[in-house]
């Protein structure tokens, strides 16, 4: 926390007229300065900024207040964020109630800052990096707006001993690796494109690189830090929140060049996670606009995958969106180096929206011309729909039976059986494990990777009300209160975990060969799969992701 002195010393640091200029141009009118309001449309100024009070206010609006809250309105920050940019504008230093965190804070900030020059300049002498930036599109207005540097393959440690730059500290800034046996540090990022990454205040935070090479890992992120927690940011977001509160949408996809190549061709609300799936950590960030989504996905079963998982968190939490999968085995940046804007644009027009992309979704991956399927492709959607307000649950029932070939009628019984098999007795080895995902949240991420309902037989219930976050759900309750289920140390766990698979995959074989309606080269794929494949992976001890599309 900001100590108020240091915040009182901050305003009396600062000009509230220079402060503006930086975002506005002021023209002096007697005493004050006006100017167009930046928070509402208007043909004449009526945004007076005054020195001698040291305040702003707009007399068409009614906006106004101090330096700190011009910085607070404009960049959609909340109030210590705002205080941080300003200081960090003004390079003030402030002083917190924890002071040694703080120092802490400023030293990898700094380290960070000189590292980033470093690698600009690199680029700058580097005449085949900007031939292959430029060959994938790249303008230079771009690669200066966006700070795209080069890591080379040496010299890190050198130039960080020459600014007296301790090797500990670039190591906490996410820069340097420690090998664990030779304790030798050494340069995380080599021969790779670097792109800064920066908070939602504007402060840089780490980095990301992409391999020139052959490298295996093609891109690679700053790990963790005491600044920087990929699950919470969105690459570009700081260029692009502005755009994103005015216009009242935001379009997430998946690299550093999608968004550099979207804002070159004019869309400028696009934003990327940072090699990660959108989480439930994105949505404060996401939600604080109050925008519509556009999941921006490649069209491959990875991307698919990803658009479904994240659609389906938006959907539950009340987010607006849609979903576009890029055709062709193209993306948003491969578009626009084609100069395919146009079309560029009517995809994001034309986004599917969320929760009619996880009802198709769900129904896809059912034989919706078998009874049972069908019967479970009614339950999956229905438990979705109910994970819904009422109110919009109610609007999307004649889409879900629409896309099931049922009543809707079937959607607004109340009582009607959750489940295809009814459970004949407890299965405490599924117990156990539901009791240790419930305790282990590190487990839990790990178990929602691999795992799909359908696997936990006659739990089914209760692993989607895991999925769906719904820990309230009677069956979860009743395990987790249950003295005489035990959890399992992490070793069990998995064992536990390869048996469930291994059974169930041993079942889906028998079931494959004697069903009639698979065809027979679907059939022979699948067998030869799950024997050849699946199940000795499972057998050396890999815990391995669900196949969705097996035709089960």
């Amino acid at each position: 926390m900001i100590s108020p002195s240091s915040i009182e010393r901050l305003k009396q640091s600062i000009d509230i007229v220079d402060l503006i200029s930086n975002y506005l141009e002021l023209k002096k009118t007697g005493a004050n300065y006006k100017t167009k309001c930046p928070f509402h449309s208007e043909k004449t100024s009526s945004f007076v900024v005054s020195p001698s009070k040291q305040i702003f206010h707009c007399f068409g609006c009614k906006v106004g207040g101090d330096a700190i809250k011009f910085v607070m309105k404009i960049e959609n920050l909340s109030y210590p964020e705002a205080i941080e940019k300003i200081a960090f504008i003004y390079n003030i230093p402030l002083e917190y109630e924890n002071s040694k965190d703080a120092g802490e804070y400023l030293k990898i900030t700094q380290a960070l800052e000189s590292i980033q020059e470093w690698y600009r300049k690199n680029l700058d002498s580097s005449k085949n990096i900007q031939e292959y930036l430029k060959n994938r599109g790249l303008t230079q207005a771009s690669i200066e707006e966006f700070g795209v540097g080069y890591a080379p393959k040496s010299g890190l440690i050198e130039f960080l001993k020459s600014k007296l730059i301790p090797l500990p500290k670039a190591k906490d800034a996410g820069v340097l690796n420690e090998d664990e046996t030779s304790g030798k540090v050494y340069a995380r990022f080599v021969d790779r494109v670097t792109f800064p990454i920066y908070s939602q205040s504007g402060l840089l935070v780490g980095f990301g690189g992409r391999s020139v090479s052959n490298h295996p890992a093609k891109y690679l992120n700053s790990p963790q830090t005491k600044i920087f927690n990929k699950s919470k940011l969105l690459y570009g977001y700081h260029r692009a929140k502005e755009h994103i509160f005015r216009q009242k949408e935001i379009i997430v996809c998946e690299g550093y060049l999608d968004v550099i190549m979207l804002h070159q061709a004019g869309f400028k609300k696009a934003v990327a996670t940072l090699g990660t799936a959108l989480t439930r950590e994105h949505l404060p960030l996401i939600k604080k606009s109050k925008a519509r989504v556009i999941l921006a996905y490649d069209g491959d079963s990875a991307g698919i995958n990803a658009a479904f998982k994240a659609s389906k968190m938006l959907a539950q939490d009340g987010v607006e969106g849609g979903v576009v999968l890029f055709p062709e085995g193209l993306d948003p940046a491969d578009m626009v180096l084609k100069n395919r804007i146009k079309e560029l644009d009517l995809l994001f027009r034309e986004a599917k929206d969320l929760i009619v992309f996880v009802i198709e979704h769900i129904a896809n991956g059912f034989d919706l011309n078998n009874p049972t399927q069908k019967e479970e492709a009614f339950l999956e959607v229905r438990r979705f729909l109910d994970s819904l307000s009422p109110i919009i649950k109610e609007a999307y029932i004649d889409k879900a039976s629409l896309s099931l070939g049922i009543s809707p009628s079937y959607f607004k019984v109340q009582n009607i059986n959750q489940k295809s098999i009814p459970k004949q007795k407890r299965d405490v080895a599924w117990e156990a494990i539901i009791k240790t995902i419930l305790q282990n949240d590190r487990v839990l991420e790990e178990f929602l990777d691999i795992f799909s309902p359908k696997i936990a037989n006659g739990y089914e219930d209760a692993i989607q009300a895991l999925i769906d976050g719904n820990l309230e759900n009677p069956e979860l309750l009743s395990i987790l209160v249950n003295d005489d289920i035990k959890p399992l140390d992490e070793m069990s766990f998995k064992k536990a975990l390869l048996i469930q698979l291994e059974r169930f995959y041993l079942k889906k074989l028998e079931e494959i060969k004697r069903d009639n309606k698979v065809s027979y080269s679907h059939k022979s794929y699948w067998i030869r799969k799950i024997k050849t494949d699946i199940l000795p992976r499972i057998k050396r001890g890999e815990l391995i992701v669900y196949e969705s599309n097996i035709p089960i």
